[in-house]
């Protein structure tokens, strides 16, 4: 019986130093969020952290900031959710498409 969860302490770790690496890998990746024709466009990491906004001065009018304030609000909200799903999809690879209740996922 204590052999077993040695066994499946040893599997834990394996998971941890797994989840940890792909962690670091999430950090590397960029996903773009675009809004208004790619007019602002948003790069977020695998970590959904928003790293860059470029917006192009074309659509930067006084007389108009809310139009310019939801295409901004529109293109992080994309560049979130398809770091996300990134996210998702790698950690579902890793538990084989498990949810493990006590894993701190990254989502």
């Amino acid at each position: 019986m204590g052999k077993g969860l040695g066994d499946m302490m040893k599997q834990v770790q394996k998971m941890q130093a797994k989840m940890e690496e792909m962690q670091a890998e999430l950090e590397d990746e960029r996903i773009e969020g675009t809004a208004g024709g790619g007019m602002v466009k948003v790069v977020a990491n695998g970590k959904q952290e928003i790293i860059e906004v470029k917006i192009e001065k074309e659509v930067v009018d006084p007389d108009d900031v809310e139009m310019l304030e939801d295409l901004i609000v529109a293109a992080v909200n994309q560049a979130q959710e398809k770091a996300q799903e990134l996210a998702a999809e790698k950690m579902s690879g890793l538990t084989g498409g498990l949810k493990i209740p006590g894993l701190n996922l990254p989502f």
